[in-house]
């Protein structure tokens, strides 16, 4: 299953990464640029695994790493009711 923001969520860029917006109570999300590429690519149908490479070729940062930041940011996400799948 993709990865989809809840009808009732918005993606905002900023300078520094997005702000995600959960229209029902007002509750809002800070994402630096890395956590928005991330949501980006999940958005766009990408895998885990293959942000987590993008990820370890783009910063200091292990594979290994990369994955559980990837998995972390999108199990967070999914538990604060921003996005299916």
């Amino acid at each position: 299953m993709a990865v989809q923001l809840i009808p009732h969520v918005t993606l905002t860029p900023t300078e520094d990464g997005a702000v995600v917006l959960d229209e029902r109570d007002g509750r809002y999300f800070q994402l630096n640029r890395t956590g928005l590429h991330i949501l980006r690519s999940l958005l766009d149908g990408r895998t885990a695994e293959e942000i987590a490479a993008d990820l370890s070729n783009l910063h200091p940062v292990t594979a290994t790493q990369a994955q559980a930041d990837v998995d972390r940011l999108h199990e967070s996400l999914r538990t604060a009711g921003l996005v299916t799948g």
